[in-house]
């Protein structure tokens, strides 16, 4: 069989000679359209993605040589994955290759949060001196929730070893095994979490998972970081926490709509709200995007790519 792939978005450079390394037939095809793809398809063996478009029905009733999809990054949301099973379709992704950038971008954000950087740095630009007013509070002694406990979980749990902070870990599917995490129940997050972090997969299960019911059940008022998927965190129950006070903080990398000019009405009044709150962080989607990370997902998915049997 001839090996062929099909790259649908812009990837670091590296792609091309690494998958031709292991025998591949490269098109590079980061300006392709989802209805050119569909009329491509047909004679690729892999097909590697993004974001640009969702790979479901519609592109795999053409996609009849297709032996794997391949996400240059963790989150599989884009992909239909009842539907790419039933055709026995590999799928891969990349979580070891941004884990690392996200950790380290999800820890900038909580030690800008909690010593008020952006604010204190904006006062300043203005000329205002206020240290009274900007005095921050330290990651040490804090109790720290972890929900999700694959790579960025743990990854973040690492990067916050050092701090001599106490950091709690909950995961329905995987028991936390590691020296400076305590496995806990999502009971004892409630309870104890001064800080709690979100690194979960965007599902049907966990979709608005993080809801009023559930933001009401912590014992504490707490910061609160999401750098998975927007739509794991309730908007309207974000805004709610804000302005009862139960949400001291929130770092956000992802809302759930990031198309910014193509918001709702409500979608647009909560994001006017979030925007100018000087208690709420807000990049990009950008917590797994570095330039190492750019290069380091490439070699992750030639790595599980060259590893496949068909």
């Amino acid at each position: 069989m001839t090996k062929s792939c099909l790259i649908i978005d812009k990837m670091h450079n590296s792609i091309v000679p690494l998958l031709e390394g292991i025998g591949y037939k490269v098109d590079y095809c980061p300006q392709i359209t989802r209805s050119e793809i569909i009329e491509r398809i047909t004679t690729y063996t892999g097909i590697i993605i993004r974001s640009k478009t969702n790979i479901d029905r519609e592109i795999l009733k053409h996609a009849t040589n297709l032996r794997f999809v391949a996400r240059a990054g963790a989150g599989l949301d884009m992909l239909e994955m009842d539907s790419i099973k039933a055709r026995d379709i590999k799928i891969i992704n990349a979580p070891e290759g941004n884990r690392d950038a996200l950790a380290e971008h999800a820890l900038g954000m909580l030690l800008n949060l909690l010593n008020n950087i952006n604010k204190a740095a904006d006062e300043v630009r203005r000329m205002k001196w206020d240290r009274e007013g900007n005095s921050g509070s330290e990651i040490m002694g804090k109790s720290i929730g972890i929900l999700g406990y694959g790579f960025m979980g743990r990854a973040f749990a690492l990067r916050l070893s050092g701090f001599a902070c106490k950091i709690l870990a909950y995961d329905k599917y995987i028991t936390p095994n590691d020296p400076h995490v305590e496995a806990v129940s999502m009971d004892r997050i409630f309870q104890d979490s001064d800080v709690f972090s979100i690194h979960l997969p965007l599902t049907d299960e966990t979709y608005h998972l993080i809801d009023e019911s559930f933001l009401d059940s912590f014992q504490k008022e707490i910061v609160l970081l999401n750098t998975s998927r927007g739509g794991i965190l309730k908007q309207e129950a974000l805004i709610r926490g804000l302005k009862t006070g139960k949400i001291k903080g929130a770092a956000l990398d992802v809302l759930e709509n990031e198309k910014l000019n193509n918001l709702s009405e409500a979608q647009k009044e909560n994001f006017e709200f979030l925007s100018s709150h000087q208690g709420v962080l807000l990049t990009p989607h950008i917590a797994g995007w570095t330039v190492e990370s750019y290069e380091k997902i490439n070699q992750v998915l030639v790595d599980k790519i060259k590893g496949l049997k068909f």
